[in-house]
């Protein structure tokens, strides 16, 4: 007898069956939502990252709005509400308030992933619920002049397609972890698509659990993940192989004032590494308000110290 099911699976070649398997993992997490607004209001995607109804999506999407309606993967419609918002990062964190339990995603560990590698993002764009896309990594550790003019760091580009409503959606690895929240596409252009980085993710998560807010020290410079050349590494006596870059000081914050420079490679802040800018993020979270920060910098392919006192960032 010809059982198209058994066929079916042995016809799906190595790719396909990574990205099905990516799919069965993380889609029943993702849910479409709605801000409870007063005639204004669009549909954004969310994911659930806990049982009990966690829910991770853009701030752009929750809108600061208290109540939320949510549409599950399978069809239930639930109220949530809002924990806590960061604009700073495009995150903000609901609550759903059934009681059952929910299908949740796992968030997985964004440091770990390289150019090429396969992703998939999954989302309601353009009210079409569920849809899956898949592409690549295009580039690690990039910033981007978010909404309203706030400057997003550590963002994962990616070629998998993106659509209004796809924002607050989960990128998804071959593996089936979250990797990332998408958040952004560069309107016009083809194949530029941007998500929070999940490590990111989950320090905002874990701050607006604990505070309703993300506490943290501001430092005042644009920076980015960049590889640190093998000579520079043997040069200076270092052994990881990447670094936050500093891309740009803005005047008279406390970069500025603590003399770092466009060009400047930080690879400890305090006793932590900095490997990428989520390390920088954590580094400067509510502890870096206490007093001085000591940093490590590479600076033309030498080893610098520089004391750095962050400021509460504000707004």
């Amino acid at each position: 007898m010809f059982d198209s099911e058994a066929d079916d699976t042995v016809a799906l070649d190595a790719y396909s069956r990574t990205v099905t398997a990516a799919v069965e993992a993380v889609a029943p997490a993702v849910v479409r939502v709605h801000p409870r607004l007063k005639g204004r209001g669009g549909v954004g995607s969310g994911v659930i990252v806990s049982p009990d109804g966690l829910i991770l999506t853009n701030s752009h999407v929750a809108q600061q709005a208290p109540a939320h309606d949510i549409v599950t993967a399978d069809g239930r419609h639930l109220t949530a509400r809002l924990l806590g918002d960061d604009p700073d990062t495009d995150l903000a964190l609901l609550r759903a308030d059934d009681p059952a339990a929910l299908p949740a995603a796992r968030l997985g560990d964004s440091q770990k992933l390289q150019r090429g590698r396969l992703v998939v993002a999954i989302g309601n764009p353009l009210g079409f619920e569920a849809t899956v896309t898949a592409g690549v990594v295009s580039a690690l550790g990039r910033s981007l002049r978010g909404q309203g003019g706030r400057q997003l760091e550590d963002l994962i580009q990616t070629d998998a397609a993106l659509n209004p409503g796809n924002s607050g959606g989960a990128l998804v690895s071959s593996a089936g972890e979250v990797v990332g929240i998408n958040t952004a596409v560069i309107q016009g252009a083809q194949g530029i698509c941007f998500a929070v980085a999940s490590n990111t993710a989950a320090f905002v998560l874990g701050e607006l659990l604990g505070h309703g807010r993300v506490r943290r020290g501001w430092i005042g410079i644009a920076a980015q993940r960049a590889a640190i050349p093998r000579r520079h590494q043997v040069a200076a006596g270092v052994e990881q192989d990447a670094g936050v870059l500093v891309t740009q000081v803005e005047a008279g914050s406390p970069a500025a004032a603590a003399g770092l420079l466009d060009g400047d490679v930080i690879i400890a802040a305090g006793e932590r590494r900095t490997t990428g800018a989520d390390d920088l993020i954590r580094a400067l979270d509510w502890r870096s308000l206490e007093g001085p920060l000591s940093l490590t910098l590479l600076r033309r392919g030498r080893l610098e110290q520089a004391t750095v006192t962050p400021r509460e960032r504000k707004g």
